[in-house]
């Protein structure tokens, strides 16, 4: 009888703590990145001493060895700028304060008041910071952090193109022969000026071209009178594509000298040709106009966010309409996630048994991909973990019965005794 309320007692035990293992999944239902937990019950067998070939006897169930499944959590959209989603393997990478490494599928991320990255709770995010807009996602990562300079500063523009067409048909010295484009370039304080390419047509397949500056924009010029920074001519073939400059000499220098602002002087190239080699200038029997007109250079701008975009990218947006790439997170892969030991705030650390940690870019290797603006929901099924709490309910008072059996029975010896 002993035995029998011992083994009774040991699954009271057991089913207590798989019990505490639903309940505890129960309640993070709703937690970001949370992986359940599943129970798995182990008999317990005990040795016979006193026979003579040491026969095992049922020794009833030992405490259910509990572990983390890491399947997939629902992707759920919040449009957050800063919350990302691990799509697939991989975990985002932490350091608390004691900077001790720390390891989480919860990728809803703020900036504190210093420009880091960090978890709502302050653990900081890990990353490879860009230089000159570009990663290398090597050696180990470190805190990511906004620069101190919130304001980007102007780019010069260096080159221009200008795709168009010039009428064909157009007659001689009339007002079809002249076609004028404006273009606007910038200096590097970031001031805009604005160029007009006149072309006017001198005879069959011939057009001269002129690039004039407004004159208040130089020191040396006059307002309200355009300044000319070159010219020269353009002969079409009979088919209208342009044959003369040809692609060899197909760039026009420009200049501007004594900005009035005080800027540098700029230096412009003003590209007849594609890249690959093809005329942007036409002359076909349509009338003159232009497709498309493409300047490098940039105002100064400042920052009006960040978001976490595709592939963990932190992206920095700045009010003169460009995107500078600040960092990019880092996913570590882990061979055994089983052996990590959950601890508060969402993240787990790495044990004795844990396999060394392996840092990438998100899609590299074993890694999945991070989805900007987006949260892992909770890994929890509620369907099976209510059954589950069934089925431990059932075992539980099936082995109470047993309990409450043996000590009406002990009861019984007792009174014999008596």
């Amino acid at each position: 009888m002993l035995d029998a309320l011992s083994i009774a007692l040991s699954a009271l035990t057991a089913n207590g703590t798989a019990l505490e293992t639903s309940g505890q999944n129960l309640a993070n239902l709703n937690t970001n990145g949370y992986k359940a937990s599943t129970s798995s019950f182990q008999e317990m067998v005990a040795t016979n001493i006193g026979a003579p070939d040491g026969d095992p006897v049922p020794g009833g169930v030992s405490g259910p060895i509990v572990r983390r499944s890491y399947t997939q959590g629902p992707i759920q959209v919040t449009n957050g700028p800063l919350d990302a989603a691990i799509q697939g393997d991989g975990f985002f990478t932490l350091k608390d304060t004691s900077g001790q490494t720390l390891l989480t599928r919860d990728g809803s991320f703020q900036l504190d008041t210093n420009g880091y990255l960090t978890t709502i709770t302050g653990a900081r995010v890990q990353g490879w910071m860009a230089v000159g807009g570009t990663v290398s996602a090597s050696g180990i990562p470190t805190d990511i952090q906004l620069p101190a300079v919130t304001l980007k500063p102007a780019t010069a523009s260096t080159t221009l193109s200008i795709s168009a067409n010039l009428n064909a048909s157009a007659a001689l010295n009339s007002s079809d022969s002249v076609f004028s484009v404006p273009v606007e370039v910038v200096d590097s304080l970031g001031a805009k000026h604005v160029l007009t390419v006149k072309f006017t047509k001198t005879a069959a397949n011939a057009w001269s071209y002129e690039v004039f500056a407004p004159g208040e924009d130089l020191t040396s010029g006059t307002a309200g009178t355009p300044v000319s920074l070159t010219k020269g001519d353009l002969t079409f073939s009979d088919t209208g594509a342009l044959k003369s400059p040809d692609a060899t000499a197909g760039a026009v220098a420009l200049k501007m000298s004594g900005l009035a602002d005080g800027a540098t002087d700029l230096s412009l190239t003003w590209n007849l040709y594609s890249p690959t080699g093809a005329p942007l200038l036409t002359q076909f029997s349509q009338a003159s106009g232009t497709s498309s007109i493409d300047v490098d250079g940039s105002t100064s701008g400042e920052l009006t966010g960040v978001s976490l975009e595709a592939g963990g990218r932190l992206t920095a947006r700045y009010s003169n309409g460009q995107n500078e790439l600040i960092a990019v997170l880092a996913l570590a892969s882990v061979r055994n996630p089983e052996s990590l030991e959950a601890v508060s705030n969402n993240a787990s650390r790495v044990t004795a048994s844990t396999a060394p940690l392996v840092f990438g870019q998100a899609n590299t290797g074993s890694r999945g991909d991070i989805i900007g603006g987006a949260i892992e929901g909770s890994g929890v099924d509620m369907a099976r973990e209510l059954t589950n709490i069934i089925l431990y309910q059932r075992s539980y008072q099936a082995n109470a019965r047993i309990v409450s059996s043996v000590d009406t029975l002990t009861q019984d010896v007792l009174n014999i005794m008596r």
